[in-house]
């Protein structure tokens, strides 16, 4: 795709970057087969080729309209179509360059619009105001209906007994912002399957968001600010004791911080920091699966008994952005679960951070297109690797929802 890009941007970081991506596009339109928003509204500025065409237009100086920013909201940045993408377009990433891009060149948003925003940017990444605001949510949820009803949690599964850090072999976990609030479980069920194949895994005090919220809101520098933030909380960990990987349970914040090296390449006090613990970042089931022949003794070891019929939904996060398939599934068949087949299983499920609060209406769509995919099996639990499409989830059906490391952790209790 040719480009020429405005005076305001050639020069600039961003500029070079996304001059590359675009010129990487041919325009072949393999990816409006797998984007979720182009299969529900059908309009070509709604998929990704569309939207790659308004952000061409707004780099090269064209006069952008809130219309042109609405198309952008509407992304959920699943990155369906990067996998799809016979030309390897970082889709991802232009579409977070040309937010910046048009959110700066549109009038301001409305003042609704503009409250919703600065209300979950303050209130999300920051987990102690999160969990009061939550627990005086779960006391007044009798009283509430619709949509605010199904966001907040009928009942929080307790977390249970969490093992002392003993063994040599050690890995910082992200605690998240929001996580510890609605899923405690999560993050102590790992932490005993990773206790029982040798490896401690720790949390480290104060370490919060991992800088996705605030930057997908286009917050973008205090994004990077949260970022910094929490590299400076594990860097000790890493340095002086010797961490072995940073662990992560919500598949959104790993592919997240699997990108810092990116995100802060242009910054001198941090890049290598960034691109170190980049490198470092494993999803929860990488390590598992890592420790197969010490995973297999610890199952044989448990006595055989009829297991539940599993539907795994593959968040976004984990298949497109972390790039990892089939993982979570042989895990759950190793330990004798059944799955059930999921069709779509590439669609997002409406989640995508907090577009189910900015984008109710079509949040909510997808929703039940992925929940009627998952029923299809007729199964006995839902599974799934990320608090956001977890909780989202879970508004919107009676069958049970819970981390895939939680189901594991109930066999290896026995």
């Amino acid at each position: 795709m040719q480009t020429l890009l405005a005076d305001f941007i050639r020069a600039t970081p961003e500029g070079h970057e996304a001059e590359a991506i675009l010129r990487k596009c041919v325009h072949c339109g393999f990816c409006t087969a797998t984007c979720p928003t182009y299969q529900l509204l059908g309009d070509e500025l709604d998929s990704p080729r569309g939207r790659i065409y308004l952000i061409k237009q707004a780099l090269e100086g064209a006069p952008v309209t809130e219309r042109t920013r609405q198309h952008l909201d509407r992304c959920l940045t699943c990155r369906s179509c990067e996998t799809t993408c016979p030309s390897g377009v970082r889709y991802g990433r232009l579409v977070d360059i040309g937010r910046q891009v048009v959110e700066t060149r549109t009038p301001p948003r409305s003042a609704w619009q503009r409250l919703q925003r600065a209300a979950l940017a303050f209130t999300l990444p920051r987990t102690a105001l999160f969990g009061a605001l939550l627990a005086l949510g779960r006391m007044a949820r009798p009283f509430l209906f619709g949509g605010l009803r199904e966001k907040i949690p009928a009942r929080i599964e307790p977390a249970g007994e969490r093992p002392a850090a003993r063994h040599d072999r050690r890995v910082i976990a992200l605690a998240g912002c929001v996580q510890p609030a609605l899923a405690p479980a999560i993050n102590a069920a790992a932490a005993r399957v990773l206790d029982r194949l040798g490896i401690s895994m720790v949390e480290v005090a104060g370490a919060g968001c991992c800088g996705a919220l605030r930057f997908h809101l286009n917050q973008q520098e205090a994004g990077r600010d949260d970022m910094r933030a929490l590299i400076d909380r594990w860097w000790p960990l890493i340095e002086g004791d010797g961490a072995e990987s940073v662990v992560i349970t919500a598949s959104g914040c790993g592919a997240t911080v699997e990108d810092y090296g990116h995100v802060l390449e242009h910054d001198p006090d941090y890049r290598h920091k960034a691109a170190r613990i980049a490198l470092l970042t494993k999803d929860i089931s990488e390590v598992v699966a890592a420790e197969a022949p010490a995973l297999e003794a610890l199952l044989q070891a448990r006595p055989a008994r009829k297991r539940l019929r599993v539907a795994f939904q593959s968040p976004c996060s984990l298949q497109h952005g972390m790039q990892i398939r089939g993982v979570v599934e042989g895990l759950l068949r190793r330990a004798g679960y059944e799955l059930t087949p999921v069709p779509e299983a590439h669609l997002c499920c409406g989640s995508a951070g907090t577009y189910s609060i900015l984008q109710p209406e079509l949040s909510l769509q997808l929703r039940d297109r992925k929940l009627s995919a998952l029923a299809g099996g007729a199964p006995d639990v839902v599974a799934t690797s990320n608090i956001g499409c977890l909780a989202h989830l879970q508004g919107g059906t009676q069958t049970p929802v819970r981390h895939w490391i939680q189901l594991l952790d109930d066999v290896l209790q026995g």
